[in-house]
Parts: C-alpha cells; sequence; structure tokens
C-alpha cells in the first residue's frame, strides 16, 4: 500500500494495521535476538568464523528492510493526525 491508499483506511483499518506492524516488529526483535544469541554462543565456545557471520547476514538481510519503516511512519503519522491514540 503506497501513502495514499493508507490515507483511505478506516480508523479501525488503521489501528488494525498499526497492531499488526506492532506485533511484527516485536518477532522481528525476537528473532534477531535468537539470532544474536547464536552468534554469543559461538564467539563464546570457538572463534570467529564463517559460520558465525551467517546469523549475522540474516538478521541484517532478512529484517532490514527500509521500505517497511517508511510505511510504518506513515501509519504512525496518520494515527497522529486523525488523533486516534
Amino acid at each position: 500500500m503506497t501513502n495514499k491508499d493508507l490515507s483511505e483506511l478506516t480508523d479501525q483499518e488503521l489501528l488494525a494495521q498499526a497492531k499488526e506492524m506492532k506485533s511484527a516488529a516485536i518477532m522481528h526483535a525476537v528473532i534477531i535476538g535468537f539470532l544474536m544469541g547464536i552468534v554469543i554462543y559461538s564467539v563464546a565456545t570457538n572463534s570467529w568464523g564463517f559460520l558465525t557471520l551467517i546469523p549475522l547476514y540474516l538478521a541484517f538481510r532478512v529484517f532490514h528492510k527500509p521500505e517497511n519503516n517508511k510505511r510504518h511512519e506513515a501509519v504512525k503519522e496518520l494515527i497522529k493526525e486523525r488523533k486516534l491514540s
């Protein structure tokens, strides 16, 4: 959805979208924490190596999507504009 599509959403749909984004952000944080735990365990037991860098790469590539950040900010802005929170 573009910003125009977001502005056409009803208040309930916009709040549902914000709730969905919040739960997705929490899930991403849990998965990134798990991957960082793997890296810390790997470093503590062995040393730095190629297999240690794989979870770091996955954490960055899978969850670093600038378009999602822009969309999240647009949803926050619309909620603030409509004075829903």
